[in-house]
């Protein structure tokens, strides 16, 4: 076990603890498959190879019901199916973002059982992390019935967080989405540029 060194530093500076052993540096991002999470995990990906860093996809998952659902019943055989779900889940997202085409960095995937906003907080530990996340669109129901995790790890985070805002490609999807499920007729005039 490496012993504590005994160099003293202001506050602001990042200073390795342990003699001969060199940090980690990382580059944390969420992945669920989103168009924004997709957006938030190939930045990630280009400030990894910018910093030199690795990449850490982080994938959080919970049983259902939650953490009082599992208390409620649920065997270990249930929870080993919802974390096979959960990887496999992952592996989509990354072969969907990536494909056959490497990021250019080093790459690790993990499932977390938790919540999102706390399994980034908690992977993104170190001061020299940075911690990517997606602001996906955020609607005022939505804000209602569910938290926002970028805004928990900005609260949160030990480390820079850097948001990435939802392409504009985004909210025209959705627009067509909303006009599909309310059966609107398409205005040949929005067609022209």
């Amino acid at each position: 076990m490496p012993t504590p060194s005994s160099v003293a530093a202001l506050p602001w500076e990042p200073v390795n603890v342990y003699e001969g052993e060199e940090a980690v540096r990382k580059v944390v991002v969420g992945a669920t498959g989103t168009p924004g999470s997709l957006a938030a995990l190939h930045q990630a990906a280009a400030e990894a190879r910018v910093r030199d860093a690795e990449l850490w996809v982080v994938l959080a998952w919970q049983p259902p019901g939650g953490e009082l659902g599992s208390r409620n019943g649920l065997g270990p055989a249930a929870l080993a199916e919802c974390r096979a779900a959960a990887v496999e889940r992952l592996r989509e997202v990354l072969d969907t973002a990536f494909g056959a085409v490497k990021p250019g960095v080093t790459l690790s995937g993990f499932t977390v059982r938790g919540t999102p906003g706390a399994a980034l907080v908690d992977t993104a530990r170190d001061p020299e992390d940075l911690l990517v996340v997606g602001t996906g669109s955020r609607t005022p129901l939505l804000r209602l019935v569910r938290p926002s995790v970028a805004r928990y790890c900005l609260a949160h985070a030990a480390c820079p967080v850097l948001a990435v805002p939802p392409s504009p490609l985004q909210a025209e999807l959705e627009s067509v989405h909303r006009r599909n499920a309310w059966r609107i007729p398409l205005d040949p005039r929005e067609l022209a540029p």
